[in-house]
């Protein structure tokens, strides 16, 4: 993973300082792209440990149109936890504790930090306890799973993109349309988080499916390690259903930045020399990409560092 070293030392080195939405403040460079050879083996993080469990259930939860947070918990996936329980301490239904800020709070404040452990576990059980509950508090809007697979037509009908990109790799694999997007202006304003990873691209030749990603917004040091597992999980599971062999997976980043909370966390990182990475392992034959469960998915040999731990801005 010498490419993602590569990139956190090129901000390091020419970032600027910007202000984000989060109020963190972040170093930030603008176009950058990297490259990953799927036959040299799976791109998953060893210079920290990185959960190809949580990468695996939202790629899946993606791909079956889902937006609710509710089946990632069933899973014990908590990556989309913290954008669902916003929206419930910020409506009337809410009786407990101020949360206001809780993303930063937590950090300083060990007192508070307590409480919002204590309301987050109580909105998790409801959750997965109450159905009219995880209806209205659980569901992020439209996001990728939506667009993904029922983007509108405009004429009240929907677009399964994911279905209409796998049959027209099969049917013109050279054509310059394998394109699947998540930005939908007419629905980002209804988002819990507008998408980050929003726009990728198929491209075939000497039997190999490659994949480019155009990433508007990056957290280097938390996202772009499970983006990058995603979409090369992705194709590998798209060249199967088609018949080809995974080729590259290509990361292109528009804003890509390190939030400062993050530094000391990215410098361990720098300092550890990556290691083998793993290989995909598909436990057993699916007749589509829809079928496929966490438990059909594996990796093997995989040896990293231990985990890095670092606080996500909301």
């Amino acid at each position: 993973m010498k490419q993602y070293q590569d990139l956190c030392r090129h901000i390091l080195e020419n970032g600027i300082e910007k202000g984000d939405r989060t109020g963190t403040g972040t170093i930030s460079v603008f176009g950058y792209q990297m490259r990953y050879d799927l036959q040299e083996g799976f791109p998953l993080m060893t210079t920290k440990k990185t959960s190809f469990r949580l990468i695996a259930t939202e790629l899946l939860w993606f791909l079956k149109g889902d937006t609710n947070v509710r089946t990632l918990i069933e899973e014990n996936n908590h990556i989309w936890d913290e954008w669902a329980f916003e929206k419930w301490i910020k409506s009337d239904a809410y009786e407990g504790p101020d949360m206001t800020d809780f993303g930063h709070r937590v950090l300083t404040d060990e007192t508070f930090k307590k409480q919002y452990e204590e309301q987050m576990a109580i909105f998790q059980q409801r959750i997965l306890e109450d159905e009219g509950f995880a209806k209205e508090f659980g569901d992020l809007g439209p996001v990728y799973g939506k667009q993904w697979r029922s983007w509108p037509d405009g004429m009240g009908g929907t677009i399964d993109q994911i279905q209409n990109v796998i049959e027209s790799i099969k049917k013109n694999p050279d054509s310059r349309r394998h394109i699947v997007t998540a930005w939908n202006p007419a629905e980002v304003e209804d988002m819990a988080l507008p998408p980050c990873h929003s726009f990728f691209q198929f491209y075939v030749a000497e039997g190999k499916l490659s994949c480019q990603l155009y990433q508007r917004s990056a957290d280097v040091f938390l996202g772009v390690p499970f983006n990058i597992a995603s979409y090369a999980l992705l194709t590998h599971l798209i060249a199967k259903e088609c018949g080809l062999e995974a080729g590259d997976f290509v990361h292109t980043l528009g804003d890509a930045h390190l939030y400062k909370n993050h530094l000391d966390q990215v410098k361990e990182q720098l300092s550890r020399k990556p290691k083998t990475l793993p290989k995909l392992v598909m436990k057993t034959d699916k007749n589509s990409i829809f079928d496929y469960e966490t438990k059909d998915l594996a990796i093997e040999g995989y040896d990293p560092y231990p985990r890095i731990a670092a606080p996500i801005s909301v």
